[in-house]
């Protein structure tokens, strides 16, 4: 092969090695600009979720953790903690939220005084809430825990009592069965009697709080103190008697929150609220007679109630 030739074919065999390197490192470069990142899954947080220490708070706290777990969330249960304490637990974010009721905030936490609308009790305490300890108050439920008075079916249909009016009318009829701290606290006898005027009750006998509709139902006494959403009132031998002056502030049952929960996974306000959406009295009396009637566990109830009402 002559020099010309020779050099030729070196110089087309370098060309070619050039060609093919410039053409692998841009393939390389393509493939590096063209790949796209893994997509980043957002890992939901675990739910500390609290309760008060009776049935009702029980109740709706595993109805809450039971709807979280629907939704992928891990949820730490730390029921039972005490009424005194369970606030304290929340503002040092021992827990993420627990069901609190609206006239305790009002009077218990804030120290404020009483309201007897519904909506301004709310709205007062879901600002100072957030005011004072950065925490947020859901939607509230129809159900309002608060004081009442029952009164025994056939009292009242023998003397026509329905309302505390009535009642105040009648109070000579009745014989009223009292737990004694009742008649000294500034919020039951004597607002009863600032509001609607003197109970010249027929008798009068103190009761451990325990007994009451065992008093009522064995006919020792007509009317007691009690609480409007007890189980017992499932019972079609008892009647809450209307507070028609509304003596007594709303205790409507809401979750309180931690805000930096709320901002970080906002969808979790929805699934709270779907839940306290179905809880109005005459669902959370049913509810609570159960565990205090029927002797069932709360996660039962809680869990046969949410399977009907919830899982869709």
């Amino acid at each position: 092969m002559n020099k010309r030739l020779k050099s030729l074919v070196v110089v087309s065999v370098l060309t070619a090695l050039v060609a093919v390197s410039v053409l692998s490192g841009c393939a390389k470069k393509n493939t590096s600009t063209t790949d796209s990142k893994p997509a980043v899954v957002k890992t939901k947080p675990t739910i500390n979720i609290g309760s008060k220490d009776f049935t009702e708070s029980l109740i709706l706290s595993e109805l809450y953790a039971l709807a979280l777990e629907k939704q992928g969330y891990k949820v730490e249960r730390k029921f039972n903690l005490g009424s005194a304490v369970v606030h304290t637990s929340l503002v040092n974010a021992d827990i993420d939220f627990y069901p609190e009721y609206t006239g305790t905030a009002l009077l218990s936490i804030l120290k404020e005084k009483p309201r007897f609308d519904s909506k301004e009790v709310y709205d007062e305490v879901a600002a100072k809430y957030k005011e004072k300890f950065k925490l947020i108050w859901l939607e509230p439920s129809a159900a309002n825990d608060g004081q009442g008075l029952v009164i025994s079916k056939r009292a009242s249909e023998l003397y026509n009592i329905h309302s505390i009016t009535d009642l105040q009318k009648n109070a000579g009829k009745i014989r009223f069965a009292s737990q004694g701290q009742f008649d000294e606290r500034a919020d039951g006898l004597q607002a009863l009697v600032k509001t609607y005027g003197a109970f010249k009750f027929k008798d009068e006998k103190i009761y451990d709080n325990g007994l009451k509709y065992d008093v009522l139902h064995n006919g020792k006494a007509d009317l007691a103190v009690a609480y409007t959403t007890e189980g017992q009132l499932s019972k079609d031998e008892f009647v809450v008697l209307e507070d028609d002056k509304h003596v007594w502030p709303p205790y409507n049952i809401a979750p309180v929150i931690r805000q930096d929960l709320i901002d970080k996974n906002p969808e979790i306000k929805g699934i709270l609220n779907k839940v306290t959406s179905k809880i109005d009295n005459k669902t959370i009396i049913k509810l609570n007679a159960e565990v205090d009637i029927n002797k069932k566990e709360y996660t039962e109830v809680a869990k046969n109630f949410f399977d009907m009402e919830l899982s869709k």
